[in-house]
């Protein structure tokens, strides 16, 4: 519901408990999921968060942008653990991040970039995009000869932009070599995922579609250009799987009782000095993927109210409130002020205005630390703690269901 980071792993593999199908609709391995159950602890990059459920069906779908080599490492790490991985689908329509696609990335940054994970995310989908360059799924299906072929055709063209921006050449043969080992292994999961899914729906299944990153890192409604390259919206998860918006019954929104983001980009709540840094700490928040330490700030409800529109959000998991524990003092900010004093609840799209936005806010005394697993319904929380999440349901007018206080599945409240 912010910027990502939200902790949405833990509450996608609660969900899937009461689901047939676990679908990842955008994104790729720029996302990070931390999910764990007892003792092990999965941190996902591309395969869906219902690692710890074997029978149920695991979907790759058409959003999202595979790099070969995470999926076919993530795999092994999942089934080296004692976890089965036989009912994964892939799309055969989700589109591949090649050698050059990283490669183009880093020179990107280093030349004036946004702050990305250099994962090769952007221009992956750039290529979707321009359709004669890019490489999907289904290629994998090609023989040998015609696979071959078609990578080394695009890779001599990637070499071109490559060396007229003053990097070096990439070995086009061994990416080809690599490609046709990975297409060996990844083949057996290969389907046309979008009548798996609407064959499931029709059948009475339960699907849950699972997002990458956060509302405001969409590209179309996010803090553009410091955002990603796919929908993180729920309307993404329709163009991401080939649903239909119809068969969409609930939309969970996951956000942090705090703020966070990664990268580059206005962050109006942001704390710069050493409260910042003990949530930080406290929280343990360092990118999943990069390790980057993220920049913290307190709730943002302006962003959190613009994102449940967007998403049509019905309900939400507020996450890491035990974070704020101990705390005398909490803020929450509930509109923004321009530079001539004049106050908004809306959301601006330029950046350069964001920028120039000073949060308004609520201040609430802090809450004791206590013992959070002695807790199991909202009248067990502190009178403080509760106020906080009545006033926050009260400016979004949208209910808390799950209020979350630890990594682990049971470390969960239902709080509705």
């Amino acid at each position: 519901m912010q910027w990502g980071d939200e902790a949405k792993g833990k509450i996608v593999d609660m969900l899937a408990q009461e689901h047939d199908y676990i679908v990842r609709f955008n994104g790729g391995d720029n996302a990070g999921h931390t999910i764990r159950h007892g003792e092990k602890t999965f941190k996902l990059h591309l395969v869906p968060s219902g690692v710890f459920y074997p029978e149920k069906t695991k979907v790759i779908a058409n959003g999202v942008v595979v790099n070969p080599k995470t999926l076919l490492k993530e795999l092994q790490e999942i089934e080296a653990a004692g976890y089965s991985m036989k009912n994964l689908a892939v799309s055969e329509s989700a589109h591949l991040i090649m050698p050059w696609h990283i490669v183009l990335d880093g020179i990107e940054e280093r030349s004036g970039g946004i702050g990305t994970t250099k994962k090769g995310i952007g221009p992956a989908y750039s290529d979707k995009a321009a359709r004669v360059t890019a490489v999907r799924t289904a290629d994998l299906l090609l023989d040998e000869k015609e696979l071959r072929a078609k990578i080394e055709r695009i890779g001599e063209v990637k070499n071109l932009i490559i060396g007229a921006l003053g990097g070096e050449r990439l070995d086009v043969a061994k990416i080809a070599d690599e490609t046709v080992a990975a297409a060996k292994a990844i083949r057996p999961y290969i389907t046309d995922t979008r009548f798996l899914l609407n064959g499931a729906l029709a059948k009475g299944k339960k699907v849950l579609l699972e997002g990458a990153q956060g509302g405001l890192l969409d590209v179309d409604h996010g803090t553009y250009p410091y955002v990603t390259s796919s929908n993180m919206t729920a309307g993404g998860a329709c163009t991401g799987t080939g649903i239909p918006p119809s068969a969409i019954n609930k939309v969970v929104g996951v956000a942090k009782a705090y703020t966070t983001r990664v990268g580059a980009g206005p962050f109006p709540t942001e704390l710069t000095d050493a409260l910042g840094e003990k949530i930080r700490q406290k929280g343990g928040e360092f990118g999943t993927t990069t390790g980057r330490p993220r920049r913290c700030g307190w709730l943002d409800l302006v962003v959190v109210r613009y994102s449940a529109m967007l998403n049509g959000t019905n309900e939400l998991a507020l996450i890491k409130l035990d974070v704020l524990d101990g705390m005398e003092e909490l803020k929450v900010c509930v509109a923004y002020e321009a530079g001539n004093g004049k106050r908004t609840t809306d959301f601006p799209a330029d950046i350069n205005a964001l920028a120039k936005m000073k949060p308004v806010y609520k201040a609430f005394r802090g809450w004791p630390v206590f013992d959070w697993k002695k807790a199991k319904a909202k009248k067990d929380l502190p009178k403080e703690l509760q106020e906080y999440l009545s006033f926050v349901e009260k400016e979004l007018k949208i209910p808390i269901r799950y209020v979350s206080y630890g990594p682990a599945r049971e470390e969960t409240i239902i709080v509705r």
